[in-house]
């Protein structure tokens, strides 16, 4: 092992984010010297989740915008950290539709700040840098995948080797379909390159969605536990939603921070980490699970035109998939073997459950530009480094559903 985190100097870029937070709620029970970087504040105003967290008082903040390289150098000096951890980031792919610039300066232009000020400091900590799936973009799921998005782009590159692309390591192609993609591909390339030619000891992680209590509001699980929570309760008439038939690789965030403490620990600068579950469920799922764990019975769902019927759509079953077992429901079956798909037309979904029917509601302004079919992950090389996944799909929900029972945890936002 490298490090004994009681004796270990932090330095979290991001502390006040949903994971920065939790990050450094992690570090202080293990006896760390946490510091992290926040913007500038008003005097006295300590960051709510830390707040939450109980550690307001036990880490270090210090102002600083990764923006601002001056800002950076006195962190450093201040910090004098043995780990980086990079969490700060523009991490909300629809606002980097809305805002590329924005995305751009934050997360490029912020990540070569924090590496330049390394360099010219002359400190040589590790630097662990959440990097994202996002990178991957557009993967090849089957050959009929690939002749539609052939016939919807034109060209893809770089062209596939092998079909499906599925489950993502390390050594697939990058396609990036957002400009936060685009910018995390950027990331990623400056820390290797400041590893191959500064020596700065960089190790990437390339996460896959992870989500839990106090995910921002704008995420779609949010987006999706926080309405299944107002429907509930009589709050709100429907789930308003937009793509559901995205497929996506969802961790629970405290898998994902082991993962990260496991990289500090024991890998090896230079590399690329995939980190996931190595499943891979629909935003439709997601919607049916949520329910399911409010305390409704599905027994079917069907368009709001009356067809796509599906009778017990969230039966589980352990089915093999691009060469993997894992844990999916019947709608994800018919789904990843193209039998059913939603669109916009379909204008929504009934969900027939045991305490009446349930709408869900296609909403077209939520849908992207451009959107990842899917991603599902290959963790064998951070698997050799001792990484397990502990925590199932259901357990995210539960956590974002006690999250929103409180209802000023869902006040005064729009559904």
């Amino acid at each position: 092992m490298r490090y004994n985190w009681g004796e270990v100097r932090v330095l979290i870029t991001g502390i006040s984010g949903f994971v920065g937070s939790l990050m450094a709620k992690k570090l202080v029970d293990l006896g760390a010297e946490v510091y992290g970087i926040i913007r500038r504040r008003n005097e006295g105003v300590v960051p709510k989740r830390l707040i939450d967290l109980r550690i307001d008082k036990c880490v270090n903040l210090i102002e600083g915008d990764i923006t601002d390289i001056t800002s950076i150098f006195f962190a450093i000096d201040q910090s004098q950290p043995d780990v980086i951890f990079h969490l700060a980031a523009q991490s909300f792919v629809p606002r980097s539709f809305k805002d590329p610039l924005e995305t751009i300066r934050t997360n490029v232009n912020g990540t070569l700040n924090l590496l330049e000020a390394i360099r010219l400091k002359d400190l040589d900590p590790i630097i662990v840098s959440a990097c994202s799936s996002e990178e991957y973009g557009l993967q090849i799921i089957s050959d009929k995948h690939y002749q539609r998005m052939i016939e919807k782009y034109g060209v893809i590159h770089p062209q596939p080797v092998r079909i499906p692309e599925l489950p993502i390591n390390e050594e697939n192609f990058l396609r990036p379909m957002s400009p936060y993609a685009v910018s995390k591909v950027a990331v990623s390339y400056l820390m290797q390159n400041y590893y191959y030619s500064y020596g700065l000891r960089t190790i990437i992680s390339r996460a896959f969605n992870h989500e839990g209590a106090g995910r921002g509001h704008n995420f779609v699980t949010s987006t999706i536990v926080r309405q299944a929570v107002m429907l509930r309760y009589g709050e709100t008439d429907a789930i308003h939603i937009g793509n559901v038939n995205a497929f996506r690789d969802w961790s629970h965030v405290e898998d994902i921070i082991d993962g990260y403490l496991l990289l500090a620990d024991k890998g090896k600068p230079g590399n690329v980490y995939v980190q996931g579950s190595m499943r891979t469920n629909s935003v439709l799922t997601y919607i049916l699970l949520s329910l399911e764990q409010l305390g409704y019975t599905i027994h079917e769902i069907e368009t709001f035109k009356g067809d796509k019927k599906i009778k017990n759509p969230t039966e589980r079953n352990m089915d093999e998939f691009f060469g993997v077992k894992f844990e999916k429901t019947k709608v994800d079956e018919l789904m990843l073997k193209e039998e059913v798909s939603y669109k916009l037309e379909d204008q929504g979904i009934t969900v027939k459950t045991d305490k009446g029917d349930l709408k869900v509601k296609f909403n077209g302004d939520r849908f992207r530009p451009l959107d990842v079919p899917i991603l599902m992950s290959d963790t064998g090389k951070i698997k050799k480094l001792g990484f397990k996944v502990n925590r199932k799909l259901d357990d995210i929900i539960k956590a974002q559903i006690n999250y929103y029972l409180n209802p000023n945890n869902r006040k005064g936002i729009p559904p």
